[in-house]
């Protein structure tokens, strides 16, 4: 199962500030998180996100799309970052996220959320997956599970 960790700042954070200092420790603590991930190879991606960059928030009304004001204003809507980790339940990732390192502000907070998966269709659903995006359907699906096969094989 494939599951999403996003971070994000307390209410009580200004994720906007920077921090007054760079702090060498606790970036390489973030980094060693991200490398006991990789080699218990269950880290599929992790990105952190820059507050400070400029940003856009698409919504829709009548059926068209149309760009809203952004980057986020206020810090309780801003995501930090994320780690997408592939685990065999959503207790494993919990105890993933529990191990995380915190102290950069923009990470006070980590929801853990299970992405679907071709499982958690049903066959009619697929079949409907498959004839619109074949190409896409085939690499995706297949992709998960060469990655389960190898983290089965290597257990």
């Amino acid at each position: 199962m494939r599951f999403i960790i996003t971070a994000q700042a307390s209410a009580e954070t200004k994720t906007t500030e920077q921090p007054s200092g760079f702090d060498v420790e606790l970036f390489k603590a973030y980094m060693r998180f991200n490398e006991e991930m990789h080699q218990a190879g269950i880290l599929v991606a992790s990105e952190g996100l820059n507050p400070a960059a400029p940003g856009a928030r698409i919504a829709v009304a009548n059926g068209k799309r149309y760009v809203v004001d952004g980057p986020f204003a206020e810090s309780k809507e801003l995501v930090g970052g994320f780690y997408l980790i592939e685990v065999s339940s959503l207790d494993e990732a919990i105890q993933w996220a529990l191990r995380a390192p915190s102290g950069f502000g923009s990470d006070d907070i980590l929801e853990v959320r299970q992405l679907t998966g071709s499982g958690d269709l049903p066959p009619e659903i697929l079949r409907l997956i498959t004839e619109a995006a074949p190409t896409w359907s085939a690499s995706a699906w297949q992709s998960r599970n060469t990655n389960r096969s190898q983290a089965t094989s290597a257990c």
